[in-house]
């Protein structure tokens, strides 16, 4: 995907974007694989992967879900790793909050100066576990309009990491390739007992390709219970709803 093909593919979703905002991709192209050359940050460097696969595919979100065009929604962005997919979003919805959580300190740092290089406010950047970021004693819990996950573990994890942190009438947002409806089918009871209730599952082709995608949307319409999330780690090994819990 070279540049005039990003335009006009997000153009096709009435997504307009500026020559600012072009200019804040190709920066953040630079660092990105600047930084990779020491910091394994992503196996997809070549510029028209990383628009395809990375910053068109981060934007995919607002094709479904319209308020994020325009509302100021505050979105937690849970493994972001190197800033995907909530720095595209920004990028071209400026009025958007956006918090950031990584358990890994090198890919914060290179996150830190990405946002200092492209002007970017209205961005908090956190350092944790997202088991310990979302706990019952946390300012953060069950606070944000939106929580959203990219490449970042099974859905039945996944929703025990987002969820605590989805305010009841939010919705988290997990952003899926192949096999969604199966990790959907075995997330079932874990997305019930954390609060959610699946509202989509919005399923395409990423442009031009024949690579399938999920935006699948849960919304948040009860209290998660205090003992969610567990220790960090438990998530992973005892998925809610298979085996111990």
């Amino acid at each position: 995907m070279n540049i005039d093909q990003f335009k006009d593919a997000l153009m096709a979703q009435n997504i307009e974007v500026t020559d600012k905002q072009l200019a804040q991709f190709d920066a953040y192209f630079k660092l990105l694989v600047t930084t990779n050359e020491h910091v394994n940050l992503t196996t997809i460097t070549e510029k028209p992967d990383v628009y395809l696969k990375h910053f068109y595919d981060s934007v995919t979100p607002a094709f479904f879900v319209s308020q994020i065009r325009t509302e100021a929604l505050s979105i937690c962005d849970v493994g972001a790793g190197a800033g995907f997919p909530s720095i595209p979003l920004k990028i071209l919805f400026p009025q958007l909050k956006v918090t950031i959580v990584d358990s890994l300190n090198k890919r914060i740092t290179f996150l830190k100066d990405l946002v200092a290089e492209l002007g970017l406010d209205g961005v908090e950047l956190y350092h944790a576990r997202a088991e310990e970021f979302g706990g019952k004693k946390s300012d953060f819990r069950e606070k944000f309009d939106i929580v959203t996950a990219r490449a970042v573990a099974r859905l039945s994890v996944l929703s025990e990491f987002c969820l605590p942190l989805t305010k009841v009438g939010g919705q988290m947002i997990a952003m899926k390739a192949a096999k969604a409806e199966d990790e959907l089918s075995d997330a079932d009871k874990a997305i019930g007992v954390l609060g959610g209730k699946v509202d989509s599952d919005y399923s395409f082709n990423l442009a031009g390709t024949d690579e399938s995608r999920h935006i699948i949307v849960i919304n948040k319409v009860k209290q998660t219970p205090n003992k969610y999330p567990r220790k960090p780690g438990t998530p992973a090994k005892e998925p809610l709803g298979q085996g111990k819990k």
